[in-house]
């Protein structure tokens, strides 16, 4: 007999060996029960991670039900405690086409309502897995868009595989510019990504908003805009553009880069910790420049999509609440590329239902933005909500919401 016990006997042909019980803690097990053993760990992490958002999302539910009961006498003219039965039914049946005659139609519209938001949130969450608080999305959104709609109506008569290709590029690249601006700063004087990123936000409206006014402006349009981007526009496919099977595509992508390859890992590690990333030979000034870049360019690529796939052409008035809600949509997802994917076909599915909403229950489009405030509350009153639930906290890895109040400023500067 060793140190470990005695040996367990091995199994003959079409024998099982006995279940493990309670006096016998380390007994062998049935291959099911080993599997349900092995299983168990995965779902006990799954459950940590996603009980607070679902929590969120239904307690954000509950209070949008009491706010339309209590205006329901100012929304149809009389009290009427079913309002809100109507106002999800029609919810439901323009974001999922439950009880639509064609469902296709409304899944079409959430899901392109919901790409810019997916790439958006990829954005942020990238930033949270290295420590960032990347709050700079709109300006990088409307950089990306902007360059991919004046590159787009240059070359609006050249064929569709020439001005579709260089015109996402050229967003792309304009991006990752304006990540990398705020990343240098970070990096090389300590500047906080938050105040860099928010005063960069004006920066991109203000110069972009007086670009089309100017020397981009199209002639024969009473307001201000860029030219048509003809043969620039994504072309169409099922019924959507291809900036949301793009934006899908970056899905699994993002998933390979933070957890296959050495980048991710390292970005990781200076997220967790910078001081031991430093020690372990990365750097983590170039590592906080990079990631910047890449938050740039997914933010940069989802104004790209939102312009050549919807709107065709880039107005001087252009104005989005994507950006911030791509920090709910993160914050949702905890910044997994699957996560974010569920919480952007959420808030897309919100946006694609709101009209139908008003129209059946004559409740207001805005409540969609009190849900989308109400679920960030929630998120933001983790503690709170896990005390309510009783649910164990999750800190494996970095944690989001640390990402967010937390100060980084001192890791960057040595």
């Amino acid at each position: 007999m060793d140190e470990q016990g005695p040996k367990q006997p091995e199994p003959r042909p079409g024998e099982t060996l006995p279940t493990r019980s309670e006096a016998d803690p380390a007994g062998p097990r049935t291959p099911a029960e080993a599997a349900r053993w092995r299983f168990a760990p995965f779902l006990a992490r799954l459950w940590a991670l996603s009980a607070v958002p679902l929590a969120s999302i239904l307690f954000a539910l509950v209070a949008g039900t009491l706010l339309i009961i209590g205006s329901s006498f100012l929304a149809v003219g009389r009290f009427d405690p079913t309002l809100p039965l109507t106002a999800y039914r029609a919810l439901l049946e323009g974001s999922l086409g439950i009880g639509a005659a064609d469902p296709f139609v409304a899944l079409r519209a959430t899901l392109v309502a919901a790409a810019p938001l997916l790439l958006a949130g990829l954005a942020v969450g990238l930033g949270f897995k290295a420590g960032l608080f990347n709050i700079g999305a709109t300006g990088q959104l409307i950089m990306g868009g902007f360059s991919a709609a004046v590159v787009g109506a240059a070359l609006a008569g050249e064929p569709p595989l020439l001005a579709v290709p260089l015109a996402v590029v050229a967003g792309a690249v304009a991006g990752a510019v304006y990540g990398f601006i705020p990343g240098f700063l970070k990096a090389f004087t300590g500047a906080h990504e938050v105040v860099t990123t928010i005063m960069l936000n004006f920066i991109a409206g203000l110069t972009v908003s007086a670009l089309v006014q100017g020397p981009f402006r199209a002639p024969g349009y009473t307001f201000a805009r860029t030219g048509d981007i003809g043969n620039a526009a994504l072309p169409s496919l099922f019924g959507m553009h291809m900036g949301v099977f793009l934006a899908l595509a970056f899905i699994p992508l993002m998933g390979w880069l933070v957890w296959r390859t050495t980048i991710g890992f390292e970005i990781r590690a200076v997220g967790a910790n910078p001081s031991a990333a430093r020690y372990a030979g990365m750097s983590p000034r170039r590592l906080i420049v990079m990631t910047m870049s890449l938050c740039g360019m997914l933010a940069g690529l989802s104004g790209v999509i939102l312009i050549l796939g919807q709107v065709r052409s880039f107005p001087a008035t252009f104005g989005t609440g994507i950006g911030f809600d791509a920090i709910a949509v993160a914050l949702l997802g905890r910044a997994h590329p699957v996560g974010i994917f569920l919480g952007a076909l959420l808030f897309g599915g919100l946006r694609a239902g709101a009209p139908l909403m008003q129209i059946r229950a004559q409740v207001p489009i805005q409540v969609i933005d009190i849900l989308q405030a109400l679920i960030l509350l929630f998120l933001a009153a983790d503690v709170l909500v896990r005390q309510l639930l009783r649910i164990r906290a999750e800190r494996a890895g970095v944690e989001e919401l640390q990402t967010v109040t937390r100060t980084y400023g001192e890791q960057a500067v040595r």
